[in-house]
């Protein structure tokens, strides 16, 4: 639906951000209106990623935006990183999650768990977007319980050897590197789960694309197979020698992202639900003008204005250093169950003309959907929380 994005700020979380804050939110904005909106429509109905934008994304700096400059990062602080986030996913989830993936699951292990060699040699490519990367942790059968995979590598001479596949991989078709986790099998290392960032041209790497998706179709979703691929030891990530948890602390990364790009989604779809009850007349007076469709709209405002401040919350709390995994828990789940609701809402007040893929709110709907599940379902944060209020796992 055509017109310049309008944000409501009702409780002016505006006046919360700094200068820079606000010039690198409006900057990302306005690239959004200008580059991403006038494409994703058709994007998501050809069902593909515009990779025309990966070069911009680069430009823009908006990857990996919140790591040292010395690597070719924008070194920025985690509130004007979140801002990135919400701004991309007001555009499409898929753009959003691109740059998530390649910054929070790629760019960030390479960083804190690499060597300084990974860090020169990825990360500088990785952030001008000339290089792709890709995170390679779910498995076919083991999604929310990662612990169970049984993608393996094994010593091989001065290497190591890989075999496994991988699922629901965010970029993995076009991907360069791939952060492949996998169990190591050594002796006296039985349960040993090790990164490896992997070139895919190795022998033996492939990816194809998810096939049957009706989700995040402007996304670039794949299967990654990995038959007997040969690394070099210098592939292995030396700072992931305490197993699990390392993967899941990038995870940690990328939901804080998310909790920030669900809200960007649900300023979308309230903001198109405002227009359009303005601008379409019903029983000869303006939508917007109906009882039944303020209260919608009311809700909408109140639950995006709740998952700002949220957001803004954690993204403080992160700069201060003191951000837990289950403060990220509880944004994501509850900022992704708002936007979920709020996507619905405002597609039911367009009506009809809700499922046409002119108007944004179905697309995002849909999207949405996906983001409910995927890096945490929404259960499964549900029992982090639950752990956390009473000490006792349901695991």
């Amino acid at each position: 639906m055509a017109g310049k994005f309008q944000e409501v700020d009702l409780y002016d979380v505006n006046a919360l951000l700094s200068s820079e804050e606000r010039m690198i939110r409006d900057t990302v904005r306005d690239w959004v209106d200008d580059r991403v909106l006038p494409v994703i429509e058709k994007a998501y109905v050809e069902r593909r990623f515009p990779e025309e934008l990966i070069p911009e994304l680069g430009e823009l700096g908006v990857l990996g935006a919140n790591l040292p400059e010395e690597y070719g990062c924008a070194g920025l602080n985690n509130v004007a990183y979140g801002l990135i986030m919400q701004e991309l996913e007001r555009g499409d989830s898929g753009i959003r999650s691109f740059a998530s993936v390649q910054g929070a699951l790629v760019m960030y292990p390479i960083y804190a768990f690499g060597s300084e060699e990974h860090r020169r040699t990825w990360l500088p490519g990785l952030a001008s977007g000339e290089k792709v990367g890709c995170f390679g942790l779910t498995e076919p059968d083991y999604g929310s319980n990662p612990g169970g995979m049984i993608t393996t590598a094994r010593r091989s001479g001065e290497g190591w050897v890989l075999n496994g596949t991988k699922m629901w991989i965010t970029n993995g078709s076009m991907a360069d590197v791939a952060v492949v986790w996998a169990q190591t099998r050594e002796v006296g290392d039985p349960k040993g789960i090790r990164g490896f960032a992997v070139e895919t041209d190795r022998p033996g790497f492939s990816a194809r694309d998810q096939k049957g998706k009706l989700s995040l179709l402007a996304s670039d979703t794949s299967e990654l197979h990995l038959e007997d691929v040969e690394v070099e030891e210098d592939a292995l990530l030396p700072g992931t020698e305490g197993g699990l948890k390392h993967a899941l602390m990038c995870l940690t990364q990328a939901r804080y992202g998310i909790a920030w790009g669900a809200v960007g989604a649900a300023m979308a779809c309230l903001d198109e639900a405002v227009r359009y009850s303005k601008e379409r007349v019903m029983f000869d007076g303006p939508l917007g003008g109906k009882q039944i469709q303020q209260v919608r709209l009311a809700d909408m405002l109140t639950r995006v204005t709740q998952g700002q401040l949220l957001a803004y919350r954690l993204g403080r709390l992160k700069d201060e250093g003191t951000m837990t995994p289950e403060q990220v828990s509880l944004a994501k789940r509850a900022n992704v169950d708002m936007a979920c609701d709020a996507a619905r809402e405002a597609r039911r007040l367009l009506g009809a003309n809700g499922i046409l893929v002119e108007y944004q709110s179905m697309r995002h709907m849909a999207n949405l959907e996906s983001v409910y599940t995927y890096e945490g379902t929404h259960d499964i944060h549900s029992l982090v929380l639950g752990q956390t209020l009473t000490g006792l796992s349901a695991f």
